[in-house]
């Protein structure tokens, strides 16, 4: 497999407090992981970095030594302890009271992948010209947009669109949704922090992975640049995750 990952802080935040890391595990695991931090002066990005940092760890003692259908009870103990660092070191450290990340991850083999997340950063799975959103948002806006409260244009420019109902590390105990897909030769995974998803509409993500012409490398930087066109409020980070050799799904992958 293929990745590609980048991460630029906006045009308007001071700090880039988005995190982001892709490897390859033994057993022919491919793993990939976006947080987005949020919590006040630099606490932030100490929250994104502590929880990239133990899920790598995490990882990397784990190692695909069980194959991904069999590894959901592991992957969700791997987020709560990541939780637990990044829960205990803010209540150690009032500088970083009630500090806090989202998390999306993806482990990918030939055949199966899981997708395990927390909060509004999202994963994407494009498949012969179908782009579609794995995750569902822990926000307040989505909550209120299931119970039929808000309709779905109405989410999209509600002022607290940004408010978490479940985060990392703003709890002791917290609970990742995590669900096992089907990974095909030609699918692309995108896992994103909502810098992306928040301001460019998904037509153009997926027009973007689709372009036949562009390399992965270049894909996920041309998605950095239309969420900066597109105002860059915020940070925004990109990973993406794409089976080599077949580029009729996902545009310009070459072996």
């Amino acid at each position: 497999m293929k990745t590609a990952l980048r991460s630029h802080v906006g045009k308007v935040r001071q700090i880039n407090e988005d995190q982001a890391w892709s490897g390859n595990l033994s057993g022919g695991i491919t793993a990939a992981i976006v947080a987005d931090g949020m919590g006040g002066h630099r606490a932030g990005d100490v929250a994104s970095s502590l929880a990239v940092d133990s899920l790598v760890q995490s990882l990397q003692a784990w190692g695909g030594s069980s194959s991904i259908q069999e590894s959901v009870p592991a992957l969700k103990d791997m987020i709560r302890k990541a939780n637990k660092v990044v829960y205990e070191t803010a209540s150690l450290n009032d500088q970083y009271h009630n500090m806090g990340t989202t998390v999306v991850m993806a482990l990918l083999d030939g055949t199966a992948g899981l997708i395990g997340h927390i909060g509004d950063s999202r994963a994407y799975r494009l498949r012969s010209g179908q782009f579609e959103l794995l995750t569902e948002d822990h926000t307040l806006v989505n909550e209120l947009t299931k119970s039929g409260q808000l309709s779905p244009e109405e989410a999209a420019h509600h002022p607290r669109r940004n408010v978490l109902t479940r985060a990392l590390g703003t709890d002791r105990e917290v609970e990742a949704d995590v669900q096992v897909i089907d990974w095909r030769s030609g699918d692309l995974i995108l896992l994103c922090s909502d810098g992306l998803s928040g301001l460019v509409e998904p037509v153009e993500v997926q027009s973007t992975l689709e372009d036949p012409n562009v390399q992965l490398e270049q894909q996920a930087q041309k998605l950095i640049d239309l969420a900066l066109a597109a105002g860059g409020d915020d940070n925004v980070t990109v990973v993406l995750v794409a089976s080599e050799g077949l580029a009729d799904a996902a545009g310009g992958i070459t072996a």
